[in-house]
């Protein structure tokens, strides 16, 4: 099994439980995390033995783009759509980071992970 991961997929998105959030926005990073038998790309240099970084940019910044209340609910219909354009992937890790939540302090970061 081979792992890949994509990192810090910057967004500025609207979700939060807050009114202000879903005007202001906030700043945003998505990392997935796949893991499967991705040994034809590794022998035979191609694109489709694997998983394309263009196509996870593109679903992570549609579904970012998508306002929800929850950063749960984001990366749960992020992994839903992974692992459905990636059939061959064998589990999906999806982490959403937002930056300075609003809170009454001091937080710099709120972080969740789901994976399947």
């Amino acid at each position: 099994m081979q792992h890949l991961a994509i990192r810090r997929i910057e967004c500025h998105s609207f979700h939060g439980c807050l009114k202000e959030e879903s005007v202001i926005g906030s700043r945003f990073s998505v990392d997935v995390l796949f893991s499967g038998d991705f040994y034809g790309a590794v022998v035979n240099d191609d694109l489709s033995q694997t998983v394309d970084y263009v196509e996870v940019h593109r679903i992570v910044r549609e579904e970012m783009a998508v306002a929800s209340k929850l950063i749960e609910h984001v990366a749960g219909r992020i992994l839903n759509r992974m692992k459905d354009r990636f059939p061959r992937v064998q589990s999906c890790r999806v982490e959403i980071t937002k930056y300075n939540p609003p809170v009454n302090g001091q937080l710099g970061e709120a972080v969740f992970s789901i994976e399947g």
